[in-house]
């Protein structure tokens, strides 16, 4: 199994410090691979005003320290094509955001570095849909591709899960992730910000494995409650141990 874990987007160096040395615990103690993930720029906040990251430059730097620093493999998630090259140096996994996975340039971009691709599936499209994505990185000449569900729009601030759409999905690729926290978000339902129900977040790992996911990801955090991005939906760090060993056992 895959497991994808690390802060919704670098709010400091003490912040990648603190999750990397719980990862790199997790990693020998239980013997898997987590993979550190953290976002340099969120781009889709719902307010202006909200917190988006140190930018690419810094935000890189400050992921290449925790791969030199603590061994880690890199995912983060790029918005533009011209981001694909340069992320690329640092990341071993490129992830393309959820609203941007039918972007043709982004994708073909991200598949001519020759890294991994990881697809998050829309939460306008059924599993099905992601046929066409993953045959644009293909056309590109890479067939390291990953998707990743995420849940879909169900109504007004909310999300439900179709896990049909896990084994629909793996028709185009050997590797499925939940994103197990992002689908449990409610888009734009905390006041000019995303809301979230956390408390669900061990059942949709469980729920996805049985429907055959072989890789799960995983935003997690200190303190959630005061975390600068996407704190209701995210999974407290103390927490992450006990929610992966229960996908192992």
């Amino acid at each position: 199994m895959i497991f994808i874990a690390g802060p919704c987007v670098i709010e400091s160096s003490q912040l990648l410090d603190c999750v990397a040395e719980e990862l790199v615990r997790l990693n020998k103690r239980m013997g898997v691979d987590i993979i550190f993930k953290a976002s340099f720029d969120k781009a889709n906040r719902t307010s202006i005003r909200s917190f988006r990251g140190p930018g690419m430059e810094r935000g890189l730097q400050m992921l290449q320290d925790v791969k030199d620093k603590y061994g880690l493999r890199i995912l983060t998630d790029i918005h533009e094509s011209w981001q694909a090259a340069p992320v690329a140096k640092v990341a071993d996994i490129l992830q393309i955001p959820a609203f941007l996975c039918r972007q043709t340039d982004l994708l073909v971009a991200a598949a001519k570095t020759g890294k991994t691709v990881n697809i998050k599936k829309a939460q306008f499209l059924s599993g099905l849909d992601m046929e066409y994505p993953v045959q644009k990185v293909r056309d590109a000449g890479n067939d390291n591709v990953w998707l990743t569900e995420r849940g879909n729009i169900y109504g007004y601030n909310n999300l439900v899960v179709d896990f049909r759409n896990i084994p629909d999905m793996m028709r185009f690729t050997d590797t499925v992730i939940m994103d197990c926290t992002h689908s449990v978000q409610r888009p734009g339902a905390a006041g000019g910000k995303t809301g979230g129900n956390r408390e669900f977040i061990p059942a949709m790992a469980l729920a996805a494995k049985a429907f055959g996911a072989n890789g799960f990801f995983f935003e997690t955090h200190p303190d959630p409650d005061n975390a600068l991005s996407d704190g209701p939906n995210m999974i407290p760090l103390t927490q992450l141990g006990d929610v992966i060993k229960s996908l192992l056992d």
